[in-house]
């Protein structure tokens, strides 16, 4: 039985070899002028694009606790108001500064527990990149790699205010660009009617 199995197996190592040398190119030149002509269309015209954090801050942090100690006693959940925006500075040496915004507001009026806004900052540097990839970068992988580092400000400010620590769900900044994408067209169209 035992020599069924391995004659089974060398026929189909025969057949695979076999299979393999009909499609391998021929050696008269043309498979390497082939091989050659397909490692050059693999690699692209220019230099890749480069997308880099060059560094990552605090640009304006408050925390507001305006009923403490009254707003610290155990009561309803409060209903909390959450805003995020992004904004691009451009800066020199082809650098641009993006500013993520997040506010929190729990409660409202003489009823506030909390108001948190935190502007956290990136300085990225875009390379070899066309000035709409460069504006896309920038408006959707630059808040996207700073929002956890804010998320974990936030939650420490709060946290800190005494109150439980605040837990941001992830933001798609993909759709929060189309948004504002679509609201700028409409805008444009509106001003041109």
């Amino acid at each position: 039985m035992a020599s069924k199995k391995a004659s089974k197996t060398s026929e189909a190592d025969t057949n695979k070899d076999d299979e393999a040398k009909a499609d391998a190119p021929s050696t008269n030149g043309g498979g390497a002028a082939a091989a050659a002509a397909a490692a050059a269309a693999a690699k692209p015209a220019g230099p890749a694009p480069r997308f880099q954090a060059l560094a990552q801050y605090i640009k304006d942090l408050s925390v507001e606790n305006p009923n403490s100690p009254e707003s610290m006693r155990a009561g309803q959940q409060p209903k909390i108001d959450i805003n995020v925006s992004v904004a691009v500075n451009p800066k020199p040496e082809n650098t641009n500064e993006v500013v993520l915004k997040l506010e929190a507001k729990a409660g409202s009026g003489k009823d506030m527990l909390f108001a948190v806004e935190l502007a956290y900052a990136g300085l990225f540097r875009a390379e070899n990149m066309t000035q709409e990839q460069t504006q896309v970068a920038l408006m959707i992988e630059g808040p996207r790699l700073l929002f956890p580092f804010a998320r974990e400000i936030l939650a420490n400010a709060t946290r800190q205010a005494g109150f439980p620590p605040l837990m941001l769900d992830p933001v798609d900044f993909l759709a929060l660009y189309r948004q504002r994408a679509m609201q700028a067209q409409q805008a444009a169209q509106s001003a041109a009617s």
